[in-house]
């Protein structure tokens, strides 16, 4: 883009710059610090120019939207077409509290759903279960069975809505409750259009929700990504999540690395499974962070674009472009609100958003001002819900497709994160893949010296956190913050005692048993765990069938 010569005598230009202008400046006005460096702790420098970018092609770095390399965005119009799915991230207490949530949500402009579900229904327990005593209903909804799937979308046509479910071990039992429910409503699976998480490699590094060993759960992924291609075309089989990574305390660059590598054993796992490449790609998704950031978080997201591009393309020999387009939900950062003077919170939020919408989400998420307190209230949902809008309608930034294309800075920063994304990569490769990587805690490591090196710097106020480290005041406790009822446990529990005593007790064994089967061998288990929720199996009882037969998961001890 740049011509050799000209590039000469630029730099000559900015050298004299420094030499002259910069030193003479210093000298009077000295700078706020030593070092400058992004959200990461990465380097910034004081000017960028066509030096920094001079090797910049842009058909083969750029291109236009919706073509490969994708760095520009995944479809050739963007948000002139129609904007990002505003999806808030939503669930507590019982199925019947969380689907009111629901229709106040819709009510007041979200395009899309997205489940949030209680730690037990998370880790395959039923509320009944003497491990579930005390989370019930405390961090998303609990669901035991088809009943409350049920519950939980009624009045809400499926055909109608896209609905995200943060969902990762025992996501085929809540995707076979989804397709359930939509056949009691009259909406085919090939109808039904939405999202389960589905990232158990993440969780063995980040999160910790996980049940079954690797390659048991790799199976299951695998069986999913098979039955959907068939079955439910419209759903996206995996929301591969580096947004967790990043609340870990993971760098930019780790969390565009390790998100990639897992999504690597994926497909590798589904090739190796027999499936054709092209056949179940365009369906994976992804899940990314919005920190405060900005520029680099807009980087993050054009590099990760472009690096997964060419990953499809040169590394599993993908044809179709569609299995090339890295899409992405955005979750504004949990890990960046502070409890400390929580109507901040709404400006990182806004702040956030912006870097999303630049930076090309096809969805997303805002955090309320309340959740380093409790759940969020209506009031404060609303709040972040308005402040998508508001970008949407009033800020301008969705006119045109990524406005900061071309900026010497942004474009620097998208080719150093991509680099450093690379090099990790092709470390892991070196250790044997991702699920190697993380038995080895080679990942996690790498995530906690990150976090440990971002907390030392808050610490010593090296990194300022407005009203928590810096420009403090005096506050009065918190008032009016949601609490879950402490009953729903037993709510749910008395549910479940009313499920077991209606059901068919014989026939949900029958089911359950030809599970055990199906699990021992090699055949493909959504069907069977279809008709066992059908029959209203529980949760529980799905998932302690697959653990007799899969065993569960022991996290590596890393020193």
């Amino acid at each position: 883009m740049f011509e050799k010569g000209k590039l000469e005598q630029l730099k000559k230009s900015k050298s004299d710059w420094n030499e002259g202008k910069v030193e003479k400046t210093l000298s009077k006005f000295p700078e706020r610090k030593q070092q400058f460096v992004t959200g990461s702790n990465e380097k910034v420098d004081r000017l960028y120019s066509p030096e920094e970018v001079g090797d910049l092609d842009y058909e083969r770095d750029l291109g236009f939207p919706g073509e490969y390399p994708f760095t520009r965005g995944v479809q050739p119009t963007m948000y002139r077409g129609k904007f990002w799915t505003m999806r808030q991230y939503a669930g507590f207490a019982t199925a019947e509290e969380s689907n009111k949530r629901y229709k106040y949500l819709l009510e007041q402009g979200q395009t899309g759903l997205s489940v949030a579900f209680d730690l037990p229904t998370q880790i395959g327990y039923d509320s009944d279960h003497q491990l579930s005593e005390g989370e019930v209903g405390k961090v998303g909804v609990a669901i035991d069975s088809l009943k409350d799937m049920e519950i939980l979308f009624d009045g809400i046509p499926l055909d109608k809505v896209s609905t995200s479910m943060t969902i990762n071990a025992p996501a085929s039992v809540l995707l076979a409750m989804y397709i359930a429910v939509g056949e009691k409503q009259g909406v085919s699976s090939d109808q039904l259009r939405g999202t389960i998480q589905n990232d158990i490699l993440k969780e063995y590094i980040a999160r910790g929700t996980y049940i079954f060993p690797t390659a048991p759960s790799m199976r299951l992924i695998t069986d999913i990504f098979e039955f959907c291609s068939k079955d439910v075309p419209n759903w996206n089989t995996i929301s591969i999540s580096g947004y967790h990574i990043r609340e870990a305390g993971s760098s930019a660059i780790q969390e565009v690395a390790f998100t990639l590598a897992n999504g690597i054993a994926y497909v590798e796992a589904a090739v190796k499974a027999g499936l054709d490449v092209d056949t179940f790609a365009p369906r994976l998704s992804f899940f990314f962070n919005a920190h405060n950031d900005l520029l680099e978080e807009v980087a993050k997201f054009r590099a990760a674009r472009r690096l997964w591009a060419k990953i499809m393309k040169e590394r599993f020999d993908a044809k179709s472009p569609k299995s090339m387009q890295l899409k992405f939900h955005t979750q504004t950062g949990g890990s960046t609100l502070t409890a400390q003077q929580p109507e901040n919170n709404i400006v990182r939020v806004a702040i956030q958003t912006l870097a999303a919408v630049l930076g090309g989400t096809q969805s997303l998420h805002t955090n309320s001002k309340d959740e380093a307190l409790a759940l969020p209230t209506e009031d404060s949902v609303r709040v972040a819900l308005r402040t998508q809008q508001i970008v949407a309608h009033e800020s301008g930034v969705a006119e045109t497709i990524d406005p900061l294309a071309g900026s010497y800075y942004v474009e620097s920063l998208t080719n150093s994160i991509e680099a450093g994304a690379m090099a990790y990569i092709e470390k892991i490769d070196l250790l044997g893949g991702a699920p190697e990587a993380i038995e080895k805690g080679y990942i996690q490591k790498e995530i906690m010296d990150s976090s440990y090196e971002y907390q030392k710097q808050v610490e010593s106020n090296e990194r300022i956190v407005v009203g928590m480290n810096k420009f403090q005041i005096k506050e009065e406790a918190p008032k009016g913050l949601l609490r879950v009822d402490p009953t729903v446990g037993e709510l749910q529990k008395q549910k479940i005692r009313n499920i077991k005593a209606e059901r068919n007790n014989t026939v949900v064994e029958e089911k359950l048993a030809k599970l055990k089967v199906a699990a021992e061998g090699t055949e493909n288990l959504m069907p069977y765990i279809i008709d066992a929720v059908k029959e209203y199996a529980t949760l529980g009882e799905i998932c302690g069938v697959l653990r007799e037969v899969f065993g569960e998961y022991q996290q590596s001890v890393i020193l």
